[in-house]
């Protein structure tokens, strides 16, 4: 059976929802920005949070509570506050710590909605840069309310690409220090963000053509697929089957590089 169709009423409920905990997480982030705060580490030393990451998600989630108090929630920083809805909120209050920590103004908050299994509505919100991407399924992509659409470079080899590299590491095939050593030979641009929302989101607006990343969370990219997907772009995991926020390998292109991408991901030069 496919997705139970959601009622006319909700929808805009869910959006108004959804942008207003996007832009409150934004503002706590704004508030903390180049001031004094604490960090700590979780995984690894370089794997950081902050106050600012805990501040966000209680506003996020008090927003999101205020209209709809029993719906699913996945949060980086509080993990999985479950319950019995079809609808669950994925969110990252936060992504792009390192940089936040460090002044620099990458990082955005990133939140999903999904129904059933499908994701239906995502934003992203940079507030140091005033970007607010934001998709629902099968009505386009935007960028602060403007159509945004992935770019039409149709060659691999003058393909401007981004990627990241994990935290913690370990034994890969095809390694993220081979792939990108690959590209840095063949003297193509790759850059190195340090936000998997941005990552994909820029891919949508078509300032990049393509992205791959090793190891991925759920909050990293459960808005920015689908960003992806609906400013016309192609988003699969490395073995070019249709990508799941569950999965750990991404791939998201203009969909005219994503085989030569695939096959390079994978050691096929």
């Amino acid at each position: 059976m496919g997705r139970k169709k959601i009622p006319a009423y909700l929808c805009p409920m869910l959006k108004a929802t959804l942008l207003k905990a996007t832009k409150a997480g934004g503002d706590v982030l704004q508030q903390y920005f180049n001031g004094p705060f604490e960090i700590s580490s979780k995984s690894t030393v370089n794997d950081l949070v902050t106050e600012a990451d805990k501040n966000a998600e209680t506003a996020i989630f008090s927003v999101i509570r205020e209209t709809f108090p029993h719906h699913f929630i996945l949060s980086e920083e509080s993990g999985e506050i479950t319950s019995d809805s079809n609808i669950k909120w994925i969110i990252d209050p936060l992504d792009g710590t390192v940089n936040f920590a460090h002044g620099i103004p990458i990082c955005c908050v990133s939140i999903g909605v999904e129904q059933d299994g499908e994701m239906i509505m995502g934003a992203v919100y940079n507030p140091f840069l005033n970007e607010f991407f934001f998709a629902e399924k099968g009505q386009g992509a935007t960028l602060n309310d403007k159509r945004i659409r992935v770019s039409t470079k149709d060659d691999m080899k003058k393909a401007c690409m981004v990627t990241g590299f994990p935290y913690t590491w370990k034994e890969y095939a095809h390694s993220p220090i081979e792939v990108f050593e690959y590209f840095v030979k063949q003297g193509q641009p790759v850059r190195r963000l340090g936000s998997a929302a941005i990552d994909l989101c820029w891919v949508a607006a078509g300032r990049f053509d393509g992205y791959y990343e090793h190891s991925l969370n759920a909050w990293d990219a459960a808005a920015g697929f689908l960003i992806v997907e609906e400013a016309g772009g192609k988003v699969t995991d490395f073995k070019g089957h249709r990508y799941s926020p569950y999965q750990r390998t991404l791939i998201a292109t203009n969909g005219l590089i994503h085989e030569p991408l695939v096959n390079i991901v994978n050691g096929k030069y």
